[in-house]
């Protein structure tokens, strides 16, 4: 067999949406041809992964599959207790959506009326449990074959903290995943931490400058196209949000496509920006019909649809550009994020 291809992977957050992403990993992880050496990740993906590093130091690759699913599946479990439900109309319908749930509908308003710090005061968190269930930090910390950053927002300075590996906690996972509408700020050493989101979903900038491979694949689960114009209040929100969570990260890839441009034009050493190549796994396709709220939708039936989706999408992308890597960036560096259209 030739000498495996060796990939970082920068994976978005989006709620239940990752589990897109965990389709996505489990289908590189059975794959004989890759090695994943990094991982940079906002929110969902910090989570998928701290359980792949967690995964690695117990085993092999078919060990980080098995607790992908074993992970999503306790997320799962965990929503059968949530009043945030699809109606039986949308069950038997197929409509993933929750904005006609009840529940929803009231953590919706909720959200937006009152600060968590009145609504939640004792700052429940049932993924939170979850996560501090099935990872144990320390072996997290430990684990040499992967490296990993997870992303953060300071809320005081407005600036993005990057967790590596060697510093990763419980903490600071749930602090890159932290919406403020809904929880309260985490606080790490003194500072109080929202969303990685805000400033970097994910951040590229650990991948280029402390690993070693070239080649990350983008996994983007945030959709940058809607086809529908948002006319009330809850889908302006909702946009705005979603055009919020990708800004940092589009202004990221231009940067490096302004770089490389650069030193085409002229003989200047950019360093690890000249060597990076770019590659690109959207999710705005498969998940662009989905609604905001299907986020918070933990459905096992949900999950696996998305995990499927996630796997074919990896399947096609390989089909296409796996020779690529290692040679080239696939991710249209002059194009891409710069007028995007619809997607076909």
């Amino acid at each position: 067999m030739s000498e495996r291809k060796r990939i970082d992977l920068a994976l978005q957050g989006g709620g239940a949406h990752g589990a897109f992403t965990w389709g996505v990993m489990d289908r590189l992880l059975e794959d004989e041809r890759i090695e994943i050496e990094g991982i940079s990740g906002t929110s969902a993906g910090a989570m998928n992964g701290v359980v792949m590093a967690d995964a690695l130091t117990r085993g092999d690759e078919e060990t980080a599959r098995l607790a992908l699913r074993d992970f999503w599946r306790a997320v799962s479990r965990a929503g059968m207790a949530s009043p945030v439900r699809r109606t039986p109309l949308d069950v038997m319908t197929g409509n993933w959506s929750l904005d006609h749930s009840p529940g929803y509908i009231a953590l919706d308003l909720m959200s937006r009326l009152v600060s968590p710090y009145h609504f939640n005061p004792f700052n429940l968190n049932p993924l939170r449990d979850i996560v501090a269930e099935r990872v144990d930090f320390d072996r997290v910390r430990a684990c040499e074959r992967l490296k990993l950053f997870v992303t953060a927002t300071n809320v005081r300075s407005g600036k993005q903290r990057i967790f590596s590996r060697e510093e990763m906690s419980l903490d600071a996972v749930m602090a890159s995943a932290c919406l403020p509408t809904v929880f309260q700020a985490v606080e790490i050493d003194g500072e109080a931490y929202w969303d990685g989101g805000y400033m970097g979903n994910p951040s590229l900038s650990p991948l280029l400058h402390d690993c070693t491979a070239g080649d990350i694949l983008l996994v983007q689960i945030t959709p940058l196209y809607r086809q529908e114009l948002p006319t009330s209040a809850a889908d302006i929100l909702n946009r705005l949000n979603e055009i919020t969570f990708n800004a940092a990260l589009i202004k990221e890839v231009r940067m490096i496509a302004t770089l490389q441009k650069l030193l085409g034009e002229h003989d200047i050493d950019i360093g690890c920006y000249g060597d990076a190549r770019l590659h690109h796994l959207s999710g705005d396709e498969p998940l662009s019909h989905l609604s905001v709220s299907s986020k918070l939708n933990a459905e096992w039936a949900f999950l696996c649809h998305l995990h499927d989706l996630g796997r074919a999408t990896t399947e096609a992308w390989l089909d296409d550009n796996v020779e690529a890597l290692g040679r080239h960036s696939t991710l249209d560096l002059e194009g891409i994020f710069q007028e995007v259209e619809p997607p076909r």
